[in-house]
């Protein structure tokens, strides 16, 4: 298990130059970017007010700021429910969801390279 991680660890290394994004965004920003995704797939979309109460990640001005960098890099976007206006929620763009996709991939590959025994 341990030789699989580390392989997906240094794939996963390899990887992220060529994401594009994501080489604008550092790892509290992936941290977060993580979490934003988990939520939407769970049906459950990160609002902006709840975001920035994740005080395990960062600070609320860090989180905000963040936010922003994950949006200028185009691996999320702000978007209202219904009528709503006054309550945005946080939801990965494609451009995220093929970073997951190439995680995957890693994670794939790793296991591939050394399988369990």
């Amino acid at each position: 298990m341990k030789n699989t991680y580390l392989r997906f660890l240094s794939l996963m290394h390899a990887m992220d130059p060529a994401s594009g994004a994501l080489s604008s965004v550092d790892e509290v920003a992936k941290q977060l970017l993580n979490t934003i995704a988990l939520r939407h797939a769970d049906n459950k979309p990160l609002t902006v007010t709840e975001a920035m109460t994740m005080g395990a990640i960062a600070s609320p001005a860090t989180l905000h700021r963040k936010i922003d960098d994950l949006r200028e890099a185009g691996l999320i976007e702000q978007v209202f429910e219904g009528k709503n206006r006054r309550t945005k929620y946080l939801v990965p763009t494609p451009a995220a969801d093929k970073y997951f996709a190439n995680l995957g991939q890693v994670m794939t590959e790793a296991a591939a390279l050394h399988p369990s025994k």
